[in-house]
């Protein structure tokens, strides 16, 4: 997923072709209609590789990456094609969120974009025949949004490939797709539900916390604050524990690796564990080191277990905030619980 790669001369000329021969049906679905003002256009939008003019209202919205599919879901409009989600989706690679709105809204499912994590399928995007491709958080490279840009405009990252506030990532679309004060009003509404979390537990208000994760590869991640899936855990009212700093050795802005002989410096009131199964989270709470963690020793974890559930809070999108809050929160109740 993290992975850029660059295409060949011959398959740019090639995709290229294809868009503006039109020579591939688009998807017979209703689909991707944005409900928007047409007097919210033209609109501009910067991002890393220049910006993209945006002339009226998308009607057939292609989305890529992680989160935008969500994003422009949350704001109701379904677009005619997303990517694949092999982690976390079902066997069509729909993300269960995604599965419940798509219900809800009585939509029709999207076209499934292959994914292979590097490559851009650009004939199935040109034969989707979008009028906008959002791929805000996403990581494309320049020669990839060039060959995109033949096809239809196309929104890419602010700054850095994977890296965009997944807040951002919500008033991008609804200012792509004329639909600002939507945006805003999804964003309103998940803060909120955020909100009523928080006063529901006082009892997280100023405990420390810290989140990690064993990959069963002999990595032991710890997630720092800048980290959307502790972002919003710190504005259920926890603090980021000051051993998360001190230990960080700014390998990236949004995590570090930790040898086990140093695991035991990670002091946290809580301590939030990922795993993709049950014996994947048994390594921190019953490994070798976890005697060594003080939080493990008190009893104060939050286990969350699952691509599904992992998926939804890393980062959160949208969508899927809402989707995994009341379990998020179910676990960090019980190991404040276990506190005593």
């Amino acid at each position: 997923m993290l992975t850029p790669v660059r295409r060949t001369a011959a398959a740019l000329v090639a995709v290229a072709a294809l868009a503006l021969a039109g020579c591939s049906p688009a998807a017979d679905t209703d689909a991707g209609s944005t409900g928007a003002d047409d007097a919210a256009f033209p609109v501009t939008i910067s991002h890393a590789f220049g910006e993209t003019e945006i002339t009226e209202a998308p009607e057939r919205v292609v989305t890529w990456g992680w989160a935008t599919a969500d994003a422009a879901i949350a704001l109701g409009v379904t677009p005619v094609a997303m990517p694949f989600q092999a982690y976390g989706g079902d066997e069509e690679g729909i993300l269960p969120w995604v599965a419940e709105a798509l219900e809800e809204s009585g939509d029709a499912t999207p076209t499934i974009l292959t994914n292979t994590g590097s490559d851009v399928p650009f004939e199935e995007i040109a034969a989707a025949d979008p009028d906008i491709i959002l791929a805000h958080y996403s990581g494309l490279t320049e020669e990839q949004y060039d060959t995109l840009s033949e096809i239809a405009p196309v929104v890419a990252y602010p700054d850095e490939p994977w890296s965009t506030p997944w807040k951002d990532i919500v008033t991008i679309t609804g200012e792509a797709l004329g639909l600002q004060d939507e945006a805003a009003t999804v964003l309103d509404d998940i803060e909120q539900q955020i909100a009523d979390a928080a006063a529901a537990h006082p009892e997280f208000e100023g405990l420390t916390l810290a989140t990690a994760w064993d990959s069963a590869a002999g990595t032991f991640y710890v997630y720092a604050d800048e980290d959307p899936r502790v972002e919003f855990m710190l504005d259920l009212g926890f603090v980021n524990a000051p051993a998360v700093d001190e230990l960080d050795t700014d390998e990236s802005p949004f995590y570090f690796t930790l040898s086990y002989e140093r695991v035991s410096e990670l002091v946290s009131d809580v301590l939030v564990v990922y795993g993709t199964d049950e014996a994947e989270a048994d390594l921190v709470t019953e490994g070798a080191y976890a005697a060594s963690l003080p939080a493990v020793q008190e009893g104060a974890i939050a286990r969350l277990i699952g691509e599904d559930f992992i998926s939804s809070v890393s980062p959160p999108t949208a969508l899927s905030l809402s989707w995994g809050l009341d379990e998020v929160v179910d676990q960090l109740a019980a190991a404040v619980a276990a506190r005593g």
